[in-house]
């Protein structure tokens, strides 16, 4: 039985070399068979790992939204056969906020060995910075985009962090950073603490932490289409 490999790939335009460990190049490289989030970009990441890789020699199954779901476990076919098989997502670790959970969870179903790459994610690397509570958090993906359920959602939120001791860390369509952002101004408490980490790992990254009063004196210039977490917490 073949081993499903949980390739991490960059979270911006920096070298490959800064983020990902050498050896993660020497298995990537073994590698005939991937599922990605894009074929395209993934074969572009591909190359950039290894230049001499025969990228039409490969073989990409892509899993994303379109894909039908009743096809996704016939993608681990190969591995019956001894072939070792990568899951590549688009940005950051697979399975981390990324379709490629739906086919690891099948692989464990299976009894398939599923080994985890070395890489950056913007979750934890932002929580590493923000000097927020990194024993007990959680990760609450996209608010709903309704105003009233988005505003119940950040006050439930905020309510979790005085009473559990919790960080809570969210993610938004980057269009819709600003309008996040004026949302948190609007909705919680002076004293909360508000960490926005932009960019991360690129030349323009941005992390700061400050209290909710005073992100609004001194707000951050622009977010609009910048890669974004945001992490509240007491």
């Amino acid at each position: 039985m073949g081993i499903l490999y949980l390739i991490p790939t960059s979270l911006s335009d920096s070298s490959l070399r800064q983020i990902l460990p050498d050896g993660n190049a020497d298995i990537v490289s073994q590698l005939k068979v991937f599922i990605v989030e894009n074929i395209r970009t993934a074969r572009r990441f591909l190359k950039q790992i290894d230049q001499n890789i025969n990228i039409d020699s490969l073989q990409f199954f892509e899993l994303n939204q379109h894909t039908d779901r009743t096809q996704i476990a016939s993608y681990l076919e190969p591995l019956k056969s001894g072939q070792d098989i990568g899951i590549i997502s688009e940005a950051g670790c697979p399975a981390i906020a990324d379709p490629g959970a739906e086919i690891v969870a099948i692989a464990q179903k299976q009894g398939i060995k599923v080994v985890p790459l070395v890489g950056p994610s913007s979750i934890l690397l932002s929580l590493m910075a923000s000097g927020f509570n990194g024993q007990n958090f959680a990760f609450n993906g996209y608010l709903p985009i309704e105003k009233n359920a988005r505003t119940q959602k950040l006050k439930m939120l905020e309510k979790r962090i005085y009473e559990e001791n919790q960080t809570q860390i969210f993610i938004e369509t980057p269009y819709r950073n600003m309008q996040l952002l004026d949302e948190l101004f609007k909705t919680l408490q002076p004293q909360t603490r508000l960490c926005i980490a932009a960019d991360i790992t690129a030349a323009t990254e941005f992390i700061r932490t400050k209290k909710i009063a005073e992100w609004k004196k001194n707000p951050p210039a622009n977010l609009h289409k910048r890669p974004c977490i945001f992490l509240i917490y007491k």
